[in-house]
């Protein structure tokens, strides 16, 4: 039967909180799971590429991860000088040289010297370290001749042939991109962002359905895709460590179809330009982020996989991929799953980080053309600033990007391009400020399955509103609210234990709809006016 108000479980909020002496204990218990929380939980000032270890520490997570080693490169050292590099003129051709060389020769670190150094794509190579000292600043070329011949990259999830990356490799093994340097993109008012493809990635499938005919080279009036800042594409053994990036024109540091990939102590400085995502993990696996801090222009440390049928083709997932002492600045998403999901994105266990002017804490975000989805997904010890929700779920999109597909009801029937998210787990949480606790909309032939929310003190504007949900746990948590409104739509298994909540009148607003939806359950939850 559909329900509209249910004041069935407002009235059991009500005796539950009689019950255990709701005025003597609701504070006693809130602050002390305040005080137990805060205690192990990093603040801004203890996360970030400030606080780098020399060396990486073991990997702890909830599934098998490989000891994750820096390359280790032979003692060779070219400096790009070498290779007739000349300040104020174009160096691309000697850094390219000086790459191919200490490659050919068996490896070493190429240097790139204190200085301001113009370039177009530079292509890392086997067993070679490019290296920039303190002081190095390499300024990268708007211009679309400087990233030809065009190179097998993704695009939104979509292979296609284009410019690439600023800093590209391919099929390469052993390589790093390293030092106190920065690497600088060009500004917006470049040729390559005035010829960029302003069609959707699914229409231009639609029309090269052979990848081989996907060619965006900005000749004969075609435009271009815009590059990625770092882009490894099918290598193993990368490392990223301790450079700076700065604009962007696109997402920034992308592994695509890489084994084994450390990126540490790096800092993203891209906020206001654009979709400029920080970190995108592109059907990788083995991965360490660590000591890395992102202020960008979209979702800042980003989980992917594949778009629609292109990513389902290729079928790699995004696997393995541990995320720690990181701190994320302005941007859409701390840290985000999706939308591209086409592959699968699982094990993935992020801790000891922090969010502070983010939009959203954790997005889990897919449509119902993009397939795959993201399964047995940690979250542990993280503290959140945010001027969005704490906990999203966004998994239908919008009518304007996908048509009626993001029209939530009729159901759909479930097929290879049917997305899900599952067996997700967080706990030992801080959110300082958030618009909404948890808003949750799943798709309702796959709803959103097996949730738990565990250890977490939280002040938001709003509660809960939940549509297509099936199994979701809330275990001890104390949130501060302004609107006392949890809204449940078709969702089922929903339990709420040791739930502490401060409100307005001191009431719980519960409305539940769907014919689906089940009573939630309830176990020693307290509410208290405030």
């Amino acid at each position: 039967m559909k329900k509209t108000m249910n004041t069935l479980t407002n009235n059991t909020f009500r005796r539950i909180s009689k019950r255990l002496l709701l005025g003597m204990l609701f504070f006693p218990l809130g602050l002390s799971a305040y005080s137990q929380t805060r205690d192990y939980i990093p603040l801004q000032k203890q996360v970030g590429p400030e606080h780098t270890t020399e060396d990486i520490a073991p990997v702890q997570a909830p599934f098998a991860m490989p000891e994750m080693n820096r390359p280790v490169f032979k003692d060779v050292v070219c400096s790009i000088v070498e290779t007739d590099a000349k300040p104020e003129k174009m160096v691309t051709k000697a850094i390219q040289k000086a790459i191919d060389k200490v490659s050919r020769d068996g490896g070493g670190k190429v240097v790139i010297p204190a200085g301001i150094w113009k370039t177009g794509r530079i292509e890392l190579k086997s067993n070679v370290n490019l290296h920039l000292e303190e002081g190095a600043e390499l300024h990268f070329s708007g211009n679309i001749n400087d990233y030809l011949p065009v190179v097998l990259t993704r695009f939104e999830g979509v292979e296609v042939y284009s410019l690439g990356a600023l800093v590209y490799a391919n099929n390469q093994e052993n390589i790093a991109l390293t030092g106190h340097g920065k690497l600088v993109a060009p500004t917006t008012d470049c040729e390559i962002w005035k010829r960029q493809c302003y069609e959707s990635i699914e229409k231009y499938v639609e029309q090269y359905p052979d990848v081989k005919e996907r060619i965006a080279d900005g000749k004969k009036g075609r435009s271009v895709f815009l590059p990625l800042f770092v882009s490894p594409t099918n290598c193993k053994n990368v490392l990223i460590e301790g450079v700076t990036l700065e604009r962007s024109l696109f997402w920034n540091i992308v592994p695509v179809y890489c084994d084994g990939v450390i990126i540490r102590g790096v800092t993203v400085d891209s906020h206001g330009h654009g979709r400029t995502d920080g970190i995108d993990i592109e059907s990788t696996r083995n991965v360490l982020i660590e000591y890395c801090s992102l202020d960008c222009g979209d979702d800042c440390f980003t989980m992917k996989s594949g778009r629609g049928e292109d990513g389902i083709r290729v079928n790699k997932p995004s696997e393995n991929i541990v995320i720690r002492y990181c701190l994320a600045k302005r941007g859409w998403g701390g840290i985000v799953c999706g939308s591209e999901t086409a592959a699968m994105i699982r094990n993935l266990y992020v801790h000891d980080c922090v969010f502070t002017g983010t939009k959203s804490g954790l997005r889990f975000k897919t449509r119902r053309s993009r397939g795959g989805g993201g399964e047995n997904l940690t979250f542990e010890r993280i503290r959140m600033n945010l001027t969005g929700a704490a906990f999203w779920w966004d998994m239908l999109g919008e009518e304007k990007h996908v048509g009626d597909l993001a029209k939530r009801l009729p159901a759909r029937p479930i097929t290879p391009l049917t997305p899900s998210f599952k067996n997700i787990t967080i706990r030992d949480i801080i959110v300082e400020s958030a618009s909404y606790f948890i808003d949750l909309n799943g798709i309702p032939e796959t709803p959103a399955e097996n949730n738990l929310i565990e250890n977490l003190v939280g002040k938001t504007n709003k509660l809960i509103r939940m549509t297509d949900v099936k199994g979701f746990t809330l275990k001890n948590i104390t949130i501060q609210s302004k609107d006392p409104s949890i809204f449940i739509n078709d969702g089922r298994d929903v339990l709420f234990e040791q739930a502490h909540f401060l409100l307005p009148g001191g009431k719980v607003k519960l409305k539940t709809q769907g014919d689906l939806t089940e009573e939630p359950r309830l176990i020693r939850c307290l509410v208290k006016e405030y």
